[in-house]
Formats: C-alpha cells, sequence, structure tokens
C-alpha cells in the first residue's frame, strides 16, 4: 500500500515539472510557419490597393496618389482635375488617361482633352512621349492620352527648368468642347508609372538639399527653427523684435523724414493738392490768352484809327 501511494505522488510531482513546460511551448507552437502561411494567404488575397475616386479642382486640392495606386474618378466635361504624386531623382514617370467620354447621343461636337505635368514649383514640365493631347469625334466614346516626364535630375542650375525631386502636380482638362457639352458626366482613369531609380540619376556630381514640395500651410507664420529666421542661440541684434513664435525678425526700418514729407501725407493733402493744380492751370490760361490775344488786339485798333483819319482827310 505504501509503495503504491508513493508511486502516486511520484507521478503526481513529474506531471507539475512537466506541465509548466508544455504552456511555455505553446507560445512557440501559435509562431509556427503554419500560422505565418495562412497571414501570407490573407495578405495576399487582399490583393492591390483600391483606385482613388477623388480629384481636386486645384493645385492646392490637389489628390496624392501613393505608389501603385490609380485614380478612377466620374467627372463633369469642362472641369479641372488634380492629382499629385512624388518623384525621386532617376525616375522617368509616365502618366497614362483613359477617357470614358459621355454618349454620342448627348453630345453636340467633337471633344478635345490635354493632360499636363507641374513640378512642385509649379512649372509646366515638358512630354518627351506619348500623346498629350487628343479630339475624339461625337461618335467616339473613348479618348487615351499619355506624358512621358523628362527623367527627374538630382542637381540642376537655378536658370534651368529641369525635373528635381519633389512633388509633381497632373492637371487633366478640356481644351475645346461646344458650349452645350459642359457638364455632361464623364469617366477618368488616370495611372502613373515609374522606370528607373538613384542609380540613374544624371547628372553626378550634385546633390538637391531638399525635394521641391510645396507648402502644407500656405500663407503659415513659418516655425521658430525655419531658416528664414536666426535661430535661438544667436543673440538677437538691437534692431530686432521678437516675434509671435519666440524668435526674433529684424525691426522695419523707418523712412527718412525731410522738409517737404509733410506736403504728401494727410487725409487733406488730395484736396490741397487739387486746388493748387486748378489755381496754377487757371493762372496758365489767362497767362496764355494775355499773349496770344492782345497783340492782335491793338493792331485791330490801329487799323481802325488810320482808317479814321483817312475817312476825315477825304471828307
Amino acid at each position: 500500500m505504501r509503495r503504491v501511494l508513493g508511486t502516486g505522488l511520484l507521478g503526481l510531482l513529474l506531471a507539475g515539472a512537466t506541465a509548466p513546460g508544455a504552456v511555455a511551448a505553446s507560445p512557440t507552437a501559435q509562431s509556427s510557419p503554419s500560422t505565418s502561411a495562412s497571414t501570407s494567404a490573407s495578405a495576399s488575397a487582399s490583393g492591390p490597393a483600391a483606385p482613388v475616386t477623388s480629384a481636386g479642382t486645384s493645385f492646392l486640392t490637389a489628390t496624392a496618389l501613393a505608389a501603385g495606386r490609380d485614380a478612377d474618378v466620374a467627372a463633369a466635361t469642362g472641369d479641372y482635375l488634380y492629382w499629385e504624386f512624388a518623384a525621386s531623382a532617376g525616375q522617368t514617370d509616365t502618366v497614362r488617361v483613359d477617357v470614358t467620354l459621355p454618349g454620342s447621343a448627348d453630345r453636340h461636337g467633337p471633344q478635345s482633352w490635354t493632360v499636363e505635368l507641374f513640378d512642385g514649383l509649379r512649372r509646366r514640365q515638358a512630354c518627351t512621349a506619348g500623346p498629350q493631347s487628343g479630339t475624339a469625334a461625337q461618335g467616339t466614346g473613348t479618348l487615351s492620352l499619355s506624358c512621358t516626364l523628362r527623367q527627374v535630375r538630382s542637381w540642376a542650375e537655378p536658370w534651368s527648368e529641369d525635373p528635381l525631386p519633389g512633388t509633381y502636380y497632373a492637371r487633366l482638362s478640356v481644351s475645346d468642347v461646344p458650349q452645350t457639352d459642359l457638364g455632361l458626366a464623364a469617366r477618368v482613369r488616370l495611372h502613373v508609372a515609374a522606370t528607373g531609380g538613384a542609380d540613374d540619376a544624371q547628372p553626378e556630381g550634385g546633390d538637391l538639399k531638399a525635394p521641391l514640395v510645396p507648402p502644407v500651410n500656405a500663407g503659415a507664420t513659418a516655425p521658430p527653427g525655419a531658416t528664414a529666421l536666426p535661430s535661438a542661440s544667436t543673440p538677437p541684434s538691437p534692431t530686432a523684435a521678437p516675434s509671435p513664435g519666440g524668435a526674433s525678425v529684424a525691426a522695419p526700418v523707418k523712412a527718412a523724414e525731410h522738409w517737404y514729407s509733410g506736403l504728401f501725407s494727410g487725409w487733406n493733402s488730395r484736396w490741397g493738392w487739387t486746388l493748387a493744380g486748378a489755381a496754377l492751370a487757371g493762372l496758365a490760361g489767362i497767362g496764355g490768352y494775355t499773349l496770344t490775344r492782345h497783340p492782335r488786339g491793338h493792331r485791330g485798333r490801329r487799323v481802325v484809327r488810320e482808317e479814321v483819319r483817312r475817312y476825315e482827310e477825304v471828307s
């Protein structure tokens, strides 16, 4: 009996010792290859990202397109459509646009569409390939356009308009359409493709300090750490005034004053100069009349006196 009880207690102790090992092994089993395979399968089943279904109406409201995403937008004929995408040095980007035009029964003539590319400074960039503009007859249902940008350079001279790394805008617009066709529903699908990389960047030997990206908050006050303002470690100059952001900016220079400065200021200076000008104009008119009409009047009176004297002599 004692032997049986001792054997049972020994079995319980062995079971308690092996249980933590089994529990500790369970997380390892959860991170097994089968679990990772199921995760990758679910990720691949999701497929590519859905296309963007919106477009901006100006440079400030342009819709951003990430790499590998398209735009599929329902638009109205005559609207300006804007998208923005990023390009790095060495890339050659191509924008392709497929426009599904309104039905031929609703149209009253041919339509001309144009796709244009602008850089971060909103300079229009030239297209090296592709039909940038196209005209569709009244019976044509679709129109395809494309524009291939020049290779994005790592740096360029200030006077050149070479494409540099940063944000680029694609604008689709109608260049010629009958007035009665404005507002008709159309469908636009845009795709941005990029080839090349940093290894193909030309020319060599230069580097752009920062990409040409437009400001997000146009018109906002520059932060204290901006390069346009002096750093906090630099002591402010005597002519500097504190700004609301805490940084120091140069105080405005006071204009020099002269003896005639007060003549051109004041709420009634305009009336004073108007009256003075009118008086001078009147005096000039009187003087001109005196110089031009009086000699002629004297000669007339002299002629009259001579005629009277001759008449008296004859009589």
